[in-house]
């Protein structure tokens, strides 16, 4: 799959998956590992810290007894709002695609 497309579609991913929980960067680069199997570790990261600097993530610390403080990730209602506007231009690549008929 061409680089560019995926970049787009896994922000798209990411974003929806924060927009349902928050998550340590870990666990949530995990869960996308299931379905983006040729992903590799550091495009996740990549992704995520653009996401944030865009100011459609927020981090923070959680409180763990053990162990050094896990950064969490939240979506924030700018990337609320970035994920449906994406949303609906999937849907709408989609439909296009369809009438040509691929």
């Amino acid at each position: 799959m061409d680089a560019q497309i995926k970049k787009g579609i896994l922000e798209m991913c990411l974003l929806k998956k924060l927009s349902q929980s928050d998550y340590y960067g870990y666990t949530l680069m995990q869960e996308m590992r299931k379905v983006f199997t040729d992903v590799n570790d550091s495009t996740f990261y990549a992704i995520l810290r653009r996401l944030n600097k865009e100011g459609k993530t927020e981090t923070y610390f959680g409180n763990e007894s053990l162990g050094p403080k896990r950064k969490y990730y939240r979506i924030t209602d700018f990337g609320i709002r970035d994920l449906n506007s994406s949303v609906r231009d999937w849907k709408e690549l989609q439909n296009i695609v369809k009438q040509i008929g691929i």
